[in-house]
This record gives structure tokens, C-alpha cells and sequence, in this order.
């Protein structure tokens, strides 16, 4: 039986995360999926007395341990292994404050974006996604000029903050309607750099349910 279970789903940008950071620690673990779309597991009374009371993916669970909230699972899995892990106070703080900010300004814009565009129905109102589309702008503006002087975002090593920000930014660019590589070039040099790493998977590849079930 494997160390981790992650409960996940293909289409999951938070759930992305912590299934690329067990990958990328060489972690012993294997993905459940949660019938997120159609089934709505995490909705039901089940999976939030079971799983996680916040009705959310991901869950991370070692043995007893249940623990959801990505960057939560990023630090818990930086400091059990040892890898990617901030170092000392200062880059411990920056790294917060880089995983806020995606959290709520990078991706956090770029999750409701896409669901709006592809999966809700009725279908996103359009001056909702043109407001989304301006702040997702702005602030994949801010990563792309942090960057282009570093290779990663707290300069030459790789950290969760690199881990949380993977979140949304390897979905196909149809599923956005625009190309991030090609607006943003040194977030396309970053996601180079990241997929050279032993252990990066697509989310497609590393978590279950795509395509979708018709």
C-alpha cells in the first residue's frame, strides 16, 4: 500500500499541485479520484464527514493524517522530505508570500476563469470573464517581470512557491482562450525550466479523469 493517497481530479489546478510535488519528491503514493463534475462528490454529506468538511480537493492522507488546502499539503510534504523546502525565516516569509499571492491573484483568478469558460452551466457571463481576464493579466504580469531576473521565484533554487504557482499554467491554452507562454515569456522559460525536472508530470498524466466521462 502507498505512503499517500491524494484525493484529486484531472481538471484540478489546486489538486495539480500537491500531485506534482509527491512526483517531484519521488514520494510512494497513488491518486483517488473525486467524482468532482458530474457525481459532485465533494458536495455530499459523505466525502465532507469522511474526507475533508470544506468540500474540497485535494486531500492528502498518510495513514491517520488528513490533510487538505494545497499550500498546507506543499509545506507539510517540503519539510517530511527535505526538498524545495524555503530556507531560514526570511525565505520561509517570501515564499508565504508568494503562495498567497497565486493562491489568490494567479490562480485563484485562472481556476474560476477556466471553469467559467469550459464546465459551467449556464455558461460564464461574459463581462464576468473580461473582468477575470484583466486581473489574471495584471497579475500574471507581476510573476512574468519577477522572472525574467530569476530563474525561479525566490531566485536559484526551486520552492513550494515554484510548486504552488504550477497550478493552472500547464492547461492547454484552448481551454483559456488565450496562450500564457506567448503573452508572459519569462513564465514560458520558467515552465520549461520546471518540466526539466525528474518527477514533472502534466496534470493530465498525473491525476485521473481525462477526458471527461460524457
Amino acid at each position: 500500500m502507498p505512503e499517500y493517497e491524494l484525493y484529486c481530479f484531472a481538471q484540478s489546478g489546486n489538486a495539480y499541485r500537491a500531485a506534482l510535488m509527491l512526483n517531484l519528491i519521488g514520494a510512494d503514493w497513488k491518486p483517488v479520484w473525486v467524482d468532482f463534475f458530474k457525481g459532485g462528490q465533494t458536495r455530499t454529506p459523505t466525502y465532507r464527514s469522511d474526507i475533508n468538511e470544506m468540500g474540497e480537493a485535494p486531500v492528502l492522507v498518510q495513514g491517520d493524517k488528513k490533510l487538505s488546502q494545497s499550500g498546507v499539503i506543499l509545506s507539510y510534504l517540503a519539510k517530511r522530505s527535505g526538498k524545495y523546502l524555503p530556507q531560514g525565516e526570511d525565505e520561509e516569509l517570501e515564499a508565504l508570500r508568494w503562495i498567497i499571492f497565486d493562491n489568490q491573484k494567479v490562480n485563484g483568478f485562472l481556476g474560476p476563469f477556466r471553469f467559467l469558460k469550459n464546465w459551467a452551466k449556464p455558461a460564464g457571463d461574459p463581462a464576468v470573464l473580461a473582468f477575470l481576464k484583466g486581473r489574471i493579466d495584471g497579475s500574471l504580469g507581476i510573476v512574468n517581470k519577477r522572472l525574467e531576473g530569476k530563474p525561479f521565484l525566490l531566485g536559484e533554487r526551486l520552492t513550494i512557491a515554484d510548486v504552488s504557482l504550477a497550478g493552472y499554467l500547464y492547461y492547454p491554452a484552448e481551454e483559456f482562450g488565450f496562450d500564457i507562454g506567448k503573452d508572459h515569456p519569462a513564465i514560458a522559460a520558467w515552465r520549461e525550466r520546471m518540466t526539466a525536472l525528474p518527477g514533472w508530470g502534466h496534470p493530465y498524466d498525473l491525476m485521473p479523469g481525462h477526458p471527461m466521462a460524457t
